[in-house]
This record gives C-alpha cells, structure tokens and sequence, in this order.
C-alpha cells in the first residue's frame, strides 16, 4: 500500500533530521577529543613550566614528568597520596620536586612545590595555591614578593632547628607586617619537606627501570 503523500514527506525529514543528529554527534564527540588532547597537552606544558622554575637552569636534563613517584607521609602535610618528580643529570638523581600542603595558614592550607637538590639544599620553594589575605598574607607568592625566595641554599642543617621559624619566633625568616602566621606556616611546612627528604633520601633519590623508559 503506497503511503501517502504527506506521510513520505514526514518519513523523509525525519530520516534526513536522523542523519544530521548523527553526523552532529560525530562531529562534536571527534571536536572534544581533539579538544581534549589540547587541554591535556597545555595542562602538561603548564604543570613542566611550573615544576622548571622550582629547580636551577642546567641542574638537570630530563622530562620531569616522566620520573613520578608517588609519596604519602605525614610530614608533607598532604591528605593522600601526591606525586614527587625526580630531576636526574646525566643519568644521575640531581634533584627532587616534593608537593606539600601548610595546613595551618590565616586563612586555610597552602600548597607548595618544594624542590631539593641531592645535597639536602633547598633549590626552590612555589606556592601554587592558598586563601591567604590580599595584601598581606599573599606576600608568600612571588609575583607580590620576593620572600619565598629566602629558602633558596637553605637546608636541614642551615639554619639549625632554632632558625627554622620566623624571626619573631626566634628564627632566620622574615615575617610580614600583620601577617606572621601565613610565614609561620610555610616556614613550618617546608621544614618538614626537609625532614621527610632526610628520612627518605635514598628511596626518594633511587633511580627505577621505569625511570630510564
């Protein structure tokens, strides 16, 4: 029985609406991959660029987010476990790049990248997160002040454990005027880096056969 005409029309559309709605859902589903992959690609640079300017120039020559190890302790204040990058020279481990958290900022915890060379000395420290005050206790960032940079050479035992801590506190590090405890706490955290890196040198410094590919 022949359909009608109207209904062929209808039959018609709806196959050619079917059509486009899967060759949409193609093309958007082919987009956010390609997207995604770009996101992910930038991400990756962004997260290099920002693990690169923990550790000097020169002081190591592979990819460090190829050499991943995941830590977990209590000194490094983090709630699980977080990933540790290893920078090697010349096939040798020449740094290491831990994740730490301040739990006890003004305002909440702060995250930091601690870079430590193989000699225990501090070869950088970031902050990459907090909610500390405006003017005040974000002085820990470096792009409002150049305090952060105070760690740089320090290690375990320069200072000694008294000079660990602000000067108001009796230590070497400056705090910052109405602000004493956002320092206190970074000061605190990144103390406790070294530690952990004291504790944990050789496993943290041991070369895997994953990490050569």
């Amino acid at each position: 029985m022949a359909l009608p005409e109207i209904s062929r029309s209808m039959l018609k559309n709806a196959l050619v609406l079917g059509a486009f709605a899967i060759l949409t859902v193609g093309i958007v589903a082919i987009t956010q991959l390609g997207t995604a992959k770009r996101i992910e690609a930038a991400q990756r640079e962004a997260k290099v660029q920002a693990l690169a300017q923990i550790l000097p120039a020169g002081s190591y020559d592979n990819h460090l987010l190829d050499n991943i190890r995941d830590v977990n302790d209590p000194l490094l204040g983090n709630k699980g476990p977080t990933a540790a990058y290893l920078a090697t020279r010349n096939g040798e481990p020449s740094a290491v790049i831990l994740q730490a958290t301040a739990p006890d900022g003004y305002s909440g915890s702060i995250s930091l990248l601690i870079g430590i060379l193989a000699d225990g000395r501090l070869a950088g420290v970031r902050v990459i997160s907090h909610k500390e005050t405006p003017g005040l206790g974000d002085k820990i960032e470096l792009a409002k002040s150049s305090w952060i940079n105070s760690f740089v050479g320090t290690s375990l035992q320069s200072p000694d454990e008294s000079g660990w801590a602000v000067k108001k506190d009796g230590g070497q590090f400056d705090q910052f005027a109405g602000a004493t405890i956002t320092p206190r706490a970074v000061v605190k955290a990144v103390h406790k880096a070294l530690q952990y890196f004291d504790e944990h040198r050789a496993e943290l410094l041991t070369l895997r056969e994953t990490d050569n590919g």
